[in-house]
């Protein structure tokens, strides 16, 4: 009977020393460097993005923020690595639709579960996404790049710099009859390069490194997937104008951190990036990269990323994508 009190008396004394431990962590918390992992590489969209929002953190948080790119694999080596990491909040990842939405579907093993192996802690926002094509091509509208590649069928190419890319011209081709050869690039940079040099013929991104070979001349940017038109380039339509309004592809960006982060790490880290999408500066800076702030709770994002995921599935399912 002794032995059995003392026992229980062991594990309610453990059980005491990990709450507090994690308790005064927590209210310590953050006592060296964060990382944030990104699934893209240096000067992607992604990078750029990054580095305007926790420009203003190292006040707030007391510490230095850092991003780290780990590009490859469609995001999934960068949130494979968070998956991993111990979940005290110092080292985090982007969440997008690429690793977390499009990856578990399209892998018959998928490497992580996007639910269970994270902790959301805050959705970031939306990127403006344009589709461009290179000078090359005889074509000047959307509408004539449908027709010119319905008549071409197979012979016409398009790069993708992540998953998500993958996952908007298959729903656009499903949706306009296009058949395209798929080019993947480990980052959206190379990928916008050999566009630019007319080895690809075809690419959907955001404005980040593209607009410049817009004004010059060197690619066109036919429409913008989003529903209203940007004011980088106000004379290009919207994929709505332009006569697809089934399409549906969002192209987001989130924090996410390990599954089992302690509840004020993630709470800490919701009210400083949340506070730094409102800072005046981090939004006209956003505002310049057509990139839309969103802040939400964690349950929010988290509830945000189970839809995604889903609606991902049912997408590729219907564009005949099949998990390799």
């Amino acid at each position: 009977m002794k032995r059995n009190i003392f026992a229980c008396l062991s594990l309610l004394a453990s059980a005491l020393f990990l709450t507090v431990s994690s308790a005064a962590a927590a209210s310590t918390y953050p006592s060296k460097p964060i990382r944030i992992i990104l699934p893209f590489g240096p000067g992607s969209s992604t990078d750029v993005i990054m580095r305007i929002i926790i420009a203003p953190l190292a006040k707030s948080l007391g510490t230095t923020v850092y991003v780290d790119p780990k590009p490859g694999a469609d995001g999934a080596i960068a949130a494979l690595e968070v998956a991993r990491a111990a979940p005290d909040g110092y080292t985090l990842g982007v969440g997008s639709g690429s690793p977390m939405a499009a990856v578990p579907y399209l892998r018959k093993n998928p490497p992580y579960d996007p639910v269970k192996d994270f902790t959301p802690i805050v959705d970031l926002g939306r990127y403006t996404v344009f589709l461009y094509v290179n000078s090359a091509l005889p074509v000047h509208t959307f509408q004539q790049f449908v027709d010119y590649v319905r008549r071409n069928p197979g012979k016409l190419s398009y790069a993708t710099g992540n998953a998500s890319g993958i996952v908007a011209f298959a729903q656009l081709c499903t949706l306009t009859g296009m058949k395209m050869l798929s080019v993947p690039y480990k980052s959206a940079p190379p990928a916008m390069m050999d566009l630019v040099a007319h080895r690809v013929d075809a690419m959907m991104d955001p404005p980040t490194t593209a607009l410049p070979y817009v004004r010059k001349g060197q690619i066109r940017a036919l429409v913008t997937t989003l529903k209203a038109r940007s004011p980088l380039l106000p004379d290009v339509p919207t994929i709505y104008e332009a006569g697809v309004p089934q399409f549906s592809i969002t192209n987001w960006m989130g924090l996410i951190g390990p599954a089992g982060m302690p509840a004020d790490v993630v709470k800490r880290l919701n009210k400083a990036f949340s506070e730094a999408l409102h800072d005046p500066q981090v939004q006209t800076q956003l505002q310049g990269q057509a990139f839309m702030a969103s802040p939400s709770t964690p349950a929010e994002f988290g509830a945000f990323i189970k839809e995604q995921e889903k609606s991902y599935a049912e997408l590729l399912e219907k564009s005949g994508f099949k998990p390799q």
